[in-house]
């Protein structure tokens, strides 16, 4: 796993795929071709059916400090990288098995924006986190405001969005920015339990999850429950649950992203 400039780094091992923000001269800034890669990448993982778990973490000590400015110091380019930018986000969040950010040092701007965009985010003691565009004078988009406030509340997103102040570890635990804060040594043992954690559960049960999570606000997801209904019953996932449970054995579920 190597790169010779900036770029996404992927490994694999166990059914974890770990994509890693490499840009250490600019402490894992996003360029405009970084944010162009990830939405390809991720559709790379997402079909391949050894990969059941996503982890989104930073090289170093800095998860990512968010766009490359210099991508922005032209109007054309900055256009370009943002669009780039919302596209990479919505992937990611659109990736159907779980997502784990693994956060260290700096998670500012657009680094920021891909966390939250992650279905969980654990961090190590020490981690900042903030969402800049305020600085700039740019508008955030619409979708990433929405995902924020979903997330961490009406409250901690204004302040976010309003200051673009930095808030500490503990602030991001405390208002539901981040799930687990963890001594920095103690982070990756962590996330690679977890990760293991969730491997080991119903893939059926997390797409299910995940959708309806994503739709929390929808006024008649009658169709999806129905959908999601019959998918449990031709897969046999809950069945084999049940009889796993009964038999005091670890279940071996059978369903994945692809028969949807």
């Amino acid at each position: 796993m190597s790169t010779s400039g900036p770029g996404l780094l992927v490994s694999a091992a166990d059914g974890t795929a770990t994509v890693t923000i490499s840009n250490p001269a600019r402490r894992n800034a996003m360029t405009t071709a970084m944010w162009q890669s990830l939405p390809g990448l991720l559709h790379d993982l997402a079909v391949d059916p050894a990969v059941r778990v996503l982890v989104l973490t930073g090289a170093g000590d800095t998860f990512c400090a968010g766009a490359d400015i210099t991508d922005l110091a032209d109007p054309v380019s900055s256009s370009g990288a943002q669009s780039a930018a919302m596209a990479a986000e919505e992937a990611l969040a659109a990736f159907p098995k779980p997502t784990i950010a693994a956060v260290r040092g700096y998670c500012v701007g657009g680094g920021c924006q891909l966390a939250v965009a992650c279905d969980l985010r654990f961090a190590a003691r020490g981690a900042r986190f903030g969402i800049t565009p305020a600085r700039l004078g740019i508008v955030y988009g619409a979708a990433s405001t929405r995902r924020l406030v979903r997330l961490a509340g009406p409250g901690t997103a204004k302040h976010l969005l309003f200051s673009a102040e930095l808030i500490d570890d503990e602030r991001a635990l405390r208002t539901g920015l981040v799930d687990e804060v963890l001594p920095e040594d103690e982070l990756d043992k962590r996330v690679t339990e977890f990760a293991g954690v969730l491997r080991s559960r119903s893939q059926l049960t997390q797409a299910a999850a995940k959708e309806f999570t994503a739709t929390a606000d929808a006024s008649d997801d009658t169709a999806r429950a129905a959908h999601w209904a019959r998918q449990a019953a031709l897969s046999g996932d809950t069945a084999e649950g049940v009889a796993a449970f009964l038999e005091r054995r670890e279940p071996r579920f059978t369903w994945t992203p692809a028969a949807d």
